[in-house]
C-alpha cells in the first residue's frame, strides 16, 4: 500500500506539473509530390491560462525557431468557457504578432475562441496580422490554404472554403470530425481539439469525438484523404496530461 501510495503521488505530480509544460517537436514527412518542399508549422489547443505569458513565449520560439514556409493555427487560443479563466486574447493576439514565416500566419476558430466570442478572437487576431480562414481560402504561388468555421460553435462550410482553390490544397479545421465531408481532392487536411486525449495508455483513454479513437492518433490516411491531427499544447477540462507530450507539429513533404 505504502508504494502504491507514493508511486500515485509522482505520476500526479507528473501529470500535473510536469508534463503538460514540456514542449515537444513532432517531425512529419509526407509523401506528396504536388507539395513536395514545403514545411509547415501547425500548432493548436494553446488554451493560455492568465499566468502563462511564459509558456506563450516559450511556444512562440520553438515555432520561429522551425524557419517553417508558413506557420498555421488551429483554433482554441483562449482556455476555458469564460474570459476569467483565460490570458485576454489582446495578450495573446500579441504575442502572436512575433511570429515569423515567407508565407505568414493562418489560423481557424475553435470552439473555446466560439464560446469567449470569435468576433472579437478573429478581430484581435487580424490585428495583429494573424489572418484568419473562416470559411475561406487563400492562394499562393504552389498552393492553396483554407479554412474552417469551427464545428461545435459555428457552421463549418467545407464547399465555400475550397471555392476558387486549385490544387494542392491543405484545409485547417479545428475539429477532425468534418473529415467525412472532406473531399479527395484536398491534399492534407490538419486539426486539433482532440488533445490526443491528454491521458493514454497505449492509446488515448477518451477523445471528444463522434469517431471515437480514429483521428486522435497523428497522421491517418483513410480511403486515400490524408490528415495530421495534433495533440496539441494546452489542457483542457483536467489540467493533466500523461503519456500525451504537448506538441507543435513541424510537417515537410517530399
Amino acid at each position: 500500500m505504502k508504494y502504491f501510495i507514493i508511486l500515485t503521488i509522482l505520476i500526479s505530480v507528473w501529470a500535473i506539473l510536469i508534463e503538460p509544460n514540456i514542449l515537444t517537436v513532432k517531425r512529419i514527412a509526407i509523401n506528396d509530390s504536388e507539395l513536395k518542399g514545403l514545411k509547415i508549422v501547425f500548432a493548436s489547443d494553446f488554451h493560455i491560462k492568465p499566468y502563462e505569458i511564459y509558456r506563450l513565449k516559450r511556444i512562440i520560439r520553438a515555432i520561429n525557431k522551425q524557419n517553417a514556409d508558413i506557420i498555421i493555427l488551429g483554433g482554441d487560443y483562449v482556455n476555458g468557457h469564460k474570459k476569467g479563466s483565460s490570458m485576454t486574447i489582446e495578450e495573446i493576439a500579441k504575442q502572436f504578432s512575433y511570429l515569423r514565416a515567407d508565407y505568414g500566419v493562418y489560423a481557424v476558430i475553435g470552439n473555446h475562441d466560439g464560446w469567449q466570442g470569435k468576433e472579437e478572437i478573429i478581430k484581435e487576431l487580424e490585428k495583429n496580422k494573424i489572418n484568419v480562414l473562416f470559411n475561406s481560402n487563400k492562394c499562393f504561388d504552389k498552393f492553396c490554404l483554407a479554412g474552417v468555421d469551427d464545428l461545435q460553435t459555428g457552421n463549418p462550410d467545407i464547399n465555400k472554403a475550397l471555392t476558387g482553390t486549385k490544387q494542392p490544397v491543405i484545409l485547417v479545421t479545428h475539429t477532425p470530425d468534418i473529415m467525412p465531408d472532406v473531399p479527395d481532392s484536398v491534399n492534407l487536411t490538419l486539426a486539433g481539439h482532440l488533445h490526443g486525449g491528454q491521458i493514454r495508455l497505449q492509446q488515448a483513454l477518451i477523445t471528444p469525438s463522434a469517431y471515437g479513437k480514429k483521428y486522435a492518433n497523428g497522421y491517418l490516411e483513410d480511403k486515400g484523404k490524408k490528415i495530421y491531427t495534433t495533440k496539441g499544447l494546452g489542457t483542457s477540462i483536467l489540467p493533466v496530461r500523461f503519456n500525451c507530450l504537448p506538441e507543435i507539429a513541424v510537417i515537410s513533404f517530399y
